[in-house]
């Protein structure tokens, strides 16, 4: 499934073209390398995701073409949330 794609089904961001703006920008590794919007995903793959102040980790548990609000959260797991300062250092 498309990065995009998954961060919208999972609910992680809300809307899929956000999620692209995002990834397009050079806001989200995968695995440790800088992804696309448009990089497969599979199950077991770690995002890390740098939000304004915010660094979200978190590793794919499920693949689902969609799903209900409470179903989301089970499709991944968070590793890691760290507070970004604003000079870059957490």
């Amino acid at each position: 499934m498309r990065l995009d794609k998954y961060l919208k089904v999972s609910r992680i961001i809300k809307r899929r073209p956000v999620a692209k703006e995002v990834a397009d920008k050079g806001r989200i590794k995968v695995n440790g390398i800088l992804a696309k919007s448009s990089t497969d995903l599979k199950i077991n793959d770690e995002i890390e995701i740098r939000f304004g102040n915010k660094l979200l980790t978190v590793r794919v548990l499920e693949m689902k073409d969609s799903t209900k609000k409470e179903d989301a959260i089970r499709m991944y797991e968070i590793i890691n949330e760290t507070r970004i300062e604003a000079d870059g250092e957490a």
